[in-house]
């Protein structure tokens, strides 16, 4: 069974950093999508950055580029989010998601397996 787990969610202050993990078991047919997404209350859920797996070629939205760098492990099957320079704008419910095939994007519909979310919460 498909399963994704994230880790590292937690508290910090504007400017400071946090690191999620995406652990990502069950799947075995070289999926190649893993990104991760964020939903604040009001807000519909967005992309934030996706990586192809395996591989090296990554996407970021516009709000976060510069700031999060996304990573693999392939070793591990694990998918980093690093986060630096945190602005309270990034508080929300982040997600890792993952899709079977071909043709990454930062549109939620396309992914079908998901993780359980984990919270970031930045404060000024």
């Amino acid at each position: 069974q498909v399963q994704l787990v994230e880790f590292g969610g937690g508290s910090v202050q504007a400017g400071g950093s946090l690191s999620l993990s995406c652990e990502v078991s069950g799947y075995t047919h070289s999926g190649r999508c893993v990104g991760w997404f964020r939903q604040t209350p009001g807000k519909k859920r967005e992309g934030v950055a996706y990586i192809l797996t395996p591989g090296s070629i990554a996407r970021y939205a516009e709000s976060v580029n510069g700031r999060f760098t996304i990573s693999q492990d392939n070793a591990k099957n694990t998918v980093t989010l690093q986060m630096n320079s945190l602005e309270p704008e990034d508080t929300a419910l982040y997600y890792c998601a993952l899709r079977s095939r071909s043709g990454c994007s930062l549109m939620p519909d396309l992914y079908e397996y998901w993780g359980q979310g984990t919270q970031v919460t930045v404060s000024s």
